[in-house]
């Protein structure tokens, strides 16, 4: 009855609580790391809708006109959980709404699992663009993959009510998921520096742009887990994402 009554008053006071400026940043940040892959993924949804006919085929984009079904899931899939998990990782939100948390966190397991299938697809059954070769086609499949699995793990966790296992799960599937964003970023920095072109170059901006989001995913979920108690108040028992 006590945890009962102290969970209400943390609900009505987060209520009363506007978000912080770093919660806003936090979530203003992801949805802008997403833009670009999103503005892009959709002018590409639109070529292969309108079809061959107003768009030229190269042999940049041959293989998406081949088969346009898996990369226009992937970029629906990849769109909707960018830019819905933006609003997941914010607590105070999670604690106001948390009928929208669940029903946005079941919105977006089948959005990441079409991501992460259909990348895979494509890494296995597409023919290879210019500068892809064996490391990056291994990257692709670990990625991948493992987004998959800590999206399915997440599932198990929250079904099991394991709060903080599913948590860090899907903090580490939407880092994966998110690293088109960030690889806009690397590949500025990498082209800036005046980097190397090719394989090896494009190697390094793939990689440094999942890297970077594996880093920052496990840097917030190790800092979840060493918060002090009284920080993680206003997160429910019984969230879900």
């Amino acid at each position: 009855m006590h945890h009962e009554t102290s969970q209400v008053g943390n609900k009505r006071n987060s209520r009363q609580i506007p978000l912080s400026r770093r919660e806003w940043l936090v979530t203003v940040g992801l949805i802008l790391l997403a833009v670009v892959p999103v503005l892009a993924g959709s002018v590409r949804v639109g070529q292969l809708t309108v079809g061959a006919a107003s768009t030229p085929v190269t042999p940049e984009n041959a293989r998406f006109f081949a088969a346009p079904l898996p990369v226009i899931v992937h970029i629906i899939g990849s769109s909707l959980y960018a830019l819905v998990g933006a609003f997941q990782f914010v607590p105070r939100l999670r604690l106001r709404y948390p009928r929208w948390h669940r029903w946005a966190g079941w919105l977006l397991v089948p959005a990441g699992l079409s991501s992460s299938l259909s990348g895979l697809w494509m890494a296995q059954f597409y023919p290879w663009p210019a500068g892809d070769g064996v490391v990056l086609y291994g990257m692709r499949l670990l990625v991948g993959g493992g987004m998959t699995l800590s999206l399915v793990l997440a599932v198990v966790a929250v079904r099991q009510r394991r709060f903080a296992q599913h948590g860090a799960w899907m903090v580490r599937a939407y880092a994966l998921g998110l690293g088109a964003g960030t690889q806009v970023l690397t590949a500025i920095i990498w082209a800036v520096l005046g980097g190397a072109s090719g394989e090896a170059g494009r190697n390094v901006v793939m990689g440094g742009g999942w890297l970077i989001n594996i880093i920052v995913a496990e840097w917030v979920i190790q800092r979840r887990l060493t918060r002090p108690q009284r920080k993680t108040a206003l997160v429910p028992s019984d969230s879900r994402s």
